[in-house]
């Protein structure tokens, strides 16, 4: 991945709602899932797309929301939108977005890229990404971006647990008994 595909791909962020990130359940990689709306007059339909930041080492997330703003902001009334009212103060979490602006942009030089990538051996990048609530900034060495459709679920619950889905993908019994 070139400096100028990142830069183009990031540059799709601009703007967008950011209505959900964090870890893949594999735990290697990082997502941001954004809508992006256009204009009905385009004839284009909004859509929703994956940013998957691959082979991600580092994510630090920091909230921006102000800290007097925080403290206006601590009842579970502002989590649920339909409990907002024009009397409700504070900062309203239950819009379940948030606008990513200023954006994002790669971090020149970075002495946390340049860490992992004379560790592992690929290139790596850092970006920072700004929305009205919080900042994301990862480190990590490829980038790809994909729609996805509506019903998509970045995590779902298994019935069994991680120990029991380990064995069954390796044969390797859980106890003596299993045999």
């Amino acid at each position: 991945m070139t400096e100028a595909d990142l830069r183009a791909a990031l540059d799709e962020l601009f703007d967008r709602e950011l209505i959900f990130h964090g870890f893949t359940p594999f735990m290697r990689d990082y997502d941001l899932v954004i809508y992006e709306t256009v204009d009905p007059r385009s004839g284009l339909s909004p859509r929703h797309r994956r940013f998957r930041f691959r082979f991600c080492t580092e994510a630090r997330v920091q909230s921006r929301v102000r800290p007097d703003t925080w403290s206006t902001s601590l009842s579970d009334d502002l989590v649920h939108e339909e409990s907002v009212t024009v009397d409700s103060t504070g900062y309203v979490w239950g819009v379940c977005a948030q606008e990513l602006y200023p954006g994002a942009k790669i971090i020149s030089d970075s002495e946390r890229a340049n860490f992992w990538h004379n560790q592992v051996g690929i290139p790596f990048w850092e970006v920072q990404i700004e929305a009205n609530a919080q900042e994301i900034r990862l480190v990590f060495s490829e980038l790809n971006v994909e729609d996805v459709e509506s019903g998509y679920a970045p995590f779902v619950i298994a019935e069994e647990g991680v120990a029991e889905r380990y064995a069954a993908s390796t044969k390797i019994p859980l106890s003596p008994s299993d045999g």
